[in-house]
């Protein structure tokens, strides 16, 4: 790409002890969703370290660093999560989690180390991109409901300077440790969630004809939502339908009187998405009527689904086949059902997500597992991704 000295992996490799050193510290001291205040600290201390200005909220944990603000060029955000999961790590790393129910099991730890790095690579380089680039620090994406995302858009992350791009990446297990795969159009799925409570009439378990029972009845409903992803949608648009969760009774020969069901509903287009909720809410009430039980139905949307803009994919594609060589650079056959509040950037300006990955033959690894281990090597090439990105983006915009 003309104008640059380098590759820009070799200068991530230079800045590794350092990524090495930014992950464990993050690693060993996980916070979970709106609670990254020493996250944030750790952010704030490196990017100090680093000579790169931010922005911090005092109600919010998130960090902003600009790299080459006056510089007069299209400007790239680039992201990372810093929340972690509440599970219990059982990796034996020498840097574990110090604090039981609480691990970077999803590898947002990797994901700031290689902003971080990033952020070290492009604010050092002999010849700076053409136009600024924003770190942007993302709490709580794995909350669910609002999410990060939303919050650090409102507090102004996509302004001063107005952000022309965007780019994330997230480590995957299933793409080898050393490739970086992309993919443009619907990437991730919307994930909306339903908390199903059923009544029926609780009593003796000798006795269940003077039901409702709440049971039978909530055990109907689990099989009766799959219908709706089988004769609702077209078999050619993908959605899932799991129930998460089932509480209800106490003891083996009592009938409870409520049942409790908690589950997601994920699409990929937006009128699927309206249809699945009207389907799921006729059904259950219907199931429940039918044998005269009664149901409250809960439904929230979470995240919408995750769409990568064709033009800004194709040129991130581009650059990265000229950073690592086209076959480490891989087109992903289609979208995958999980889902990513990095979508609501993408709702607002043109960008792309990647998956970066940490895949390593005879070892298998599971993202949010509690024996989650991404190899560090994946360090160097997330940071040079997401150099190479911004400056294909700055490009390819002149």
């Amino acid at each position: 790409m003309p104008g640059r000295l380098e590759p820009w992996a070799p200068a991530a490799r230079r800045v590794l002890p350092a990524m090495r050193a930014w992950r464990m510290g993050f690693h060993q001291e996980p916070e979970l969703s709106l609670h990254e205040e020493r996250t944030r600290e750790k952010v704030v201390r490196a990017l100090t370290e680093l000579n790169i200005p931010f922005t911090t909220f005092g109600d919010f944990p998130g960090v902003v660093g600009l790299v080459g603000g006056d510089r007069p060029g299209p400007v790239v955000a680039l992201r990372a999560d810093m929340d972690a999961l509440p599970i219990t790590e059982q990796t034996g790393l020498p840097f574990a989690s110090k604090y039981p129910g609480r691990m970077h099991a999803c590898g947002h730890d990797m994901h700031m180390a290689c902003l971080l790095g990033a952020g070290a690579i492009l604010s050092r380089s002999p010849r700076p991109l053409a136009g600024p680039v924003k770190l942007l620090f993302q709490p709580a994406e794995e909350e669910g409901n609002q999410g990060g995302a939303l919050p650090m858009i409102e507090r102004g992350c996509l302004e001063h300077p107005k952000v022309d791009y965007i780019v994330g990446q997230h480590v995957e297990p299933s793409v080898p440790l050393g490739r970086v795969a992309w993919g443009v159009g619907p990437f991730m799925a919307a994930a909306d969630f339903f908390r199903l409570t059923v009544r029926g009439r609780g009593g003796h378990a000798s006795t269940p004809h003077q039901g409702p029972d709440a049971i039978v009845v909530a055990s109907e409903i689990v099989v009766g939502l799959q219908t709706l992803v089988s004769r609702i949608r077209d078999p050619l648009d993908p959605v899932v339908v799991s129930v998460g969760s089932v509480h209800g009774g106490t003891r083996n020969n009592i009938l409870p009187d409520e049942v409790v069901l908690e589950g997601t509903v994920r699409t990929l287009n937006p009128t699927t998405r309206v249809t699945m909720e009207a389907a799921l809410r006729r059904r259950v009430r219907a199931i429940a009527a039918s044998v005269g039980a009664r149901v409250r139905v809960e439904y929230r949307h979470g995240y919408p689904a995750l769409v990568n803009h064709p033009g800004a994919t194709r040129t991130v594609a581009a650059a990265l086949g000229m950073e690592f060589g086209r076959d480490h650079a891989v087109e992903v056959d289609g979208p995958i059902m999980g889902a990513e509040d990095f979508s609501r950037y993408l709702e607002r300006v043109p960008g792309t997500f990647l998956r970066l990955g940490v895949g390593i033959s005879g070892r298998p690894a599971s993202l949010h597992s509690a024996t989650f281990a991404p190899d560090e090597r994946a360090l160097v090439v997330g940071a040079a991704t997401l150099a190479a990105a911004a400056e294909g983006l700055q490009a390819g915009a002149r």
